[in-house]
């Protein structure tokens, strides 16, 4: 027989009206996305318990006292396994679903019970309807409706609307027909016979139907999951997908209390719109006895009563919001979307936990890989983290790249491979799997169907290792991929599987990777970020952020780590755990100009901080002080020389500085007042003294070269402040081994110095200036720091804070901050010059600058829990 290419046909129809009726399908989504937010918004506002409540008072209008208690402790079950949002999502979604489904299909059975032809006609459409694989339907809702909750609720409506059409026009058929002809015989017009005469007869048949569309909505509303619809089927998919038993049974469990709420309410409605049914009803509760108190069910005004107050009750609580506090995001929606594979799950909840610590409504759904991209193609996901380039999703990056951004890698390089267990000694390579499929069952155990990495092995690297006859892919999940390999390794069975570096999974079991001679699997991929296309324009800074993410493996995997440890539905958990651990990441990586700190717990106190004018001391108090009042604290600076500020240390009126040079520059301070002196610890390592000169003064080198060029200098050596160590040693040490003591060594200060500096650099005239490591001016200027062959200058010294005996006691947490910090020379080289390009009596503007050029700083310098 010839193919019929029915496939195709259908594929090109579907094409045709994507391209003509773009309009209908955009008006429908607009109407019904509204009114699933409309219901949802009412469903998830209020607190659960009262929610709780408003359900009970129905079912005990509609059942009685044990329906109304059932009612709330179900409810109470699905509150206390933490799947209440998800069960309101998807009764929104079933909501919406049915009440489109009963507006079409009353109309499309009552037309069909009145008129045969279109019964005969509408038959076969709703066996199509009804029969239809029930996945089938979210391939093309995906297309016209795109991701979420739109194709799910489409597809629900479809395949749940046959049994409501049909019972329809059974229950009007079922009428009997004199009743029917009596109403015609006393000059009734149709329509009234149709509203108070067949319609009352077929409503418990009606009911009915009702009541299966229900069910069969809650059934798909599951299946929708899987296109990133919300609810109860998320969680079941991300179960599925994760084979995590508990979740799925948590999930399970909501939807039966759900179905059997719904199931019971729709039929004891039946018995109390319905004549028959009230009848019914009545002989029924005759027959109870003494029971009959348990089902007195309250009158519908005082139930209505009851559902409005606590309906009131729930609105109140709601009134009354706080204006948040300024953000980055202003509340703004973002979509995240993943296939669930560990790094993908990690980063994209690592990303939602960022992106609302900045004030946005980030959502992160669980997709295929081909939803995925289709899905962001059209703009309904505006970001994924886990794109595999340039080879493994590259088919479909080829095919949507025009409607995507690339936002850049974040890690990089990957590599895709099979691999067995160690224990397995004789195969190595790709090749060794050759003739031996009979110890692996004829197996390569594989992972989602869509994946990149299975369509390259299935398309590419099978035929080139001769492996296509002998070994069959077994298309899973990542999840089901890895039991199957634990269940095997704890076996010492044989097992080929389809894995991908990095993975945690080669830290937990010993696996050799099947060597790839020819490349069949491609160079290795880096991971990417990619956004749909006008994402950057849409969210910039955002944008901006993404692009400067990356994580190295240490970090990636600790993540996964975490989000795995943490469990299914507590990912976010797991990342705010591990971002507890790694303080100052959400700032590295999200750097914001609104960033609110959290206050020390010493917050309030007052610490007197002391410091002479050189740069690193001027840089690192305002630093502090910009750090403390972040902190809630009220510290106090003062400027001050050298030798009043250790007397003033030692007394008490200045509780610490942060400008020790110890042990060699300020020996003599420190053998003076230790006593009553702690050394709170070194944050810099290692300085050094010296005399430099501009590199353009050739032939001095060292500083016997200076001694012998005595007259270009003009007998002069530059200096700074008088009291420093660094002059005192010059004068008593340094001058006599050198022979330098004809030279007059000017006393003004450090400024004055380095106008001096700038001045003669400026005219290329010979200076030479007493200078020290680190310093901006050697970034500046190209100096020569002059060789001291005698060691005069004394050992190197290192940069500590030193604070009075009393201060760590005053002040704990701000000395068990000092203990820990340290700063790099291009850290402190940076803070200078940014203090300096901000001017004098601007330095808190520079301070401020280079804080958000190294987001994180203040977490790191001054941790709080």
């Amino acid at each position: 027989m010839p193919r019929i290419n029915v496939g195709s046909w259908a594929d090109t129809c579907v094409e045709w009206l994507r391209h003509h009726l773009t309009w209908l399908f955009d008006f429908v989504s607009h109407v019904l996305t509204d009114m699933y937010n409309g219901i949802e918004a009412v469903l998830t506002a209020p607190h659960p318990l009262l929610l709780m409540g408003i359900f009970a008072v129905l079912a005990w209008w509609l059942r009685g006292l044990p329906a109304a208690v059932l009612t709330f402790a179900g409810f109470a079950l699905i509150d206390s396994i933490q799947q209440w949002e998800a069960t309101m999502q998807s009764l929104a979604l079933v909501l919406v679903a049915c009440i489109i489904t009963v507006v079409v299909a009353v109309p499309l059975g009552i037309w069909a019970a009145r008129n045969r032809a279109v019964g005969g006609a509408l038959r076969p459409v709703l066996d199509l309807m009804q029969t239809m694989p029930a996945m089938v339907y979210l391939i093309p809702g995906i297309l016209f409706f795109g991701i979420g909750v739109m194709p799910g609720m489409v597809a629900t409506i479809i395949f749940s609307m046959p049994p409501a059409v049909r019972m329809t026009e059974l229950g009007i058929r079922q009428v009997d027909g004199e009743l029917v002809e009596a109403a015609e015989a006393f000059g009734t017009h149709p329509r009234r016979t149709l509203f108070r005469v067949q319609l009352p007869l077929a409503l418990p048949t009606i009911m009915a139907g009702v009541n299966q569309v229900i069910m069969l909505a809650l059934s798909m509303v599951v299946i929708a999951g899987m296109v990133g619809a919300e609810g109860l089927g998320s969680s079941v998919y991300n179960a599925v997908s994760s084979v995590n038993v508990a979740l799925g049974f948590e999930a399970g469990l909501a939807v039966v209390i759900l179905a059997m709420y719904l199931d019971r309410m729709t039929g004891a409605l039946n018995e109390r719109v319905s004549p028959l049914g009230r009848r019914a009803l009545a002989k029924a509760q005759a027959a109870l006895g003494g029971l009959k108190f348990l089902y007195w069910k309250p009158a519908t005004s005082v139930a209505m009563a009851g559902v409005v107050v606590l309906a009131l009750v729930a609105g109140g609580l709601n009134v009354f919001g706080k204006d948040g506090a300024k953000t980055d995001g202003g509340g703004r929606p973002i979509t995240l979307g993943y296939v669930n594979w560990d790094e993908g799950k990690a980063t994209t909840y690592l990303w939602k936990e960022i992106l609302e610590q900045r004030g946005f409504k980030p959502k992160a759904q669980a997709l295929e890989a081909g939803a995925l991209f289709t899905g962001q193609a059209r703009g309904d996901v505006d970001v994924q983290t886990n794109a595999w380039l340039p080879t493994t999703h590259a088919e479909y990056y080829k095919k949507y790249k025009d409607k995507l951004e690339d936002l850049g890698a974040w890690y990089d390089k990957t590599s895709l491979e099979i691999a067995v267990p160690s224990y397995m000694k004789d195969i190595k390579t790709l090749d060794d799997l050759k003739g031996k499929a009979g110890e692996f069952g004829g197996k390569i155990t594989g992972i989602e169907p869509g994946a990149g990495e299975m369509k390259i092995l299935k398309g590419k690297v099978l035929g080139d290792y001769g492996l296509d006859g002998e070994y069959k892919v077994a298309e899973s999940s990542t999840a089901s991929m890895l039991t199957e390999l634990d269940r095997a390794y704890a076996a010492k069975k044989p097992i080929a599987v389809t894995l991908w570096s990095p993975h945690w999974a080669y830290d937990k079991y010993d696996l050799t990777k099947l060597e790839d001679p020819k490349g069949s699997f491609g160079s290795g991929d880096s991971l990417h970020l990619l956004g749909r296309k006008g994402f950057a324009k849409d969210e910039p800074q955002v944008a901006k952020w993404m692009k400067n993410f990356h994580l190295d493996e240490k970090q990636l995997t600790s993540l996964e780590n975490a989000v795995k440890s943490a469990g299914e539905g507590h990912e976010q958990d797991g990342v705010r755990t591990w971002l507890k651990k790694n303080p100052g990441l959400v700032d590295t990586f999200a750097p914001s100009a609104n960033v609110s700190y959290a206050k020390g717990k010493d917050a309030g106190a007052a610490p007197n901080i002391g410091y002479p004018a050189w740069d690193e001391g001027i840089a690192t108090t305002y630093l502090w002080k910009n750090v403390l009042e972040k902190r809630g604290y009220k510290p106090t600076i003062r400027n001050l020389d050298v030798g009043p500020m250790w007397t003033g240390l030692s007394s008490g009126q200045i509780d610490v500085e942060f400008d020790g040079w110890l042990p060699v520059a300020q020996k003599q301070y420190w053998d003076q007042y230790k006593d009553d002196l702690v050394d709170v610890g070194a944050w810099y390592d290692k300085t050094s003294l010296e005399i430099a000169v501009p590199s353009y003064v050739k032939g001095v080198k060292t500083l016997d070269d200076l001694r012998e060029h005595r007259d270009e200098f003009k007998g002069k050596i530059i200096g700074i402040e008088p009291g420093t160590g660094e002059m005192k040693r010059l004068k008593s040490t340094v001058a006599p081994a050198y022979g330098l003591e004809d030279f007059q060594v000017t006393e003004a200060g450090t400024s004055s110095m380095l106008a001096e500096l700038d001045r003669a650099y400026a005219k290329k005239e010979p200076i030479a200036v007493v200078l020290w490591s680190p310093h901006w001016a050697y970034s500046k200027y190209d100096l020569t720091k002059l060789a001291d062959p005698q060691h005069t200058w004394g050992d190197n010294n290192q940069i500590k804070t030193l604070g009075h005996k009393s201060f760590p006691e005053k002040f704990p947490e701000f000395n068990g901050w000092l203990k820990n910090w340290k700063m790099t020379p291009d850290e402190l080289g940076s803070l200078e010059k940014d203090i300096q390009d901000a001017g004098k009596g601007h330095e808190n503007d520079g301070v401020e600058k280079w804080i958000a050029d190294h987001p994180g700083i203040v977490d790191k310098m001054a941790p709080v829990k």
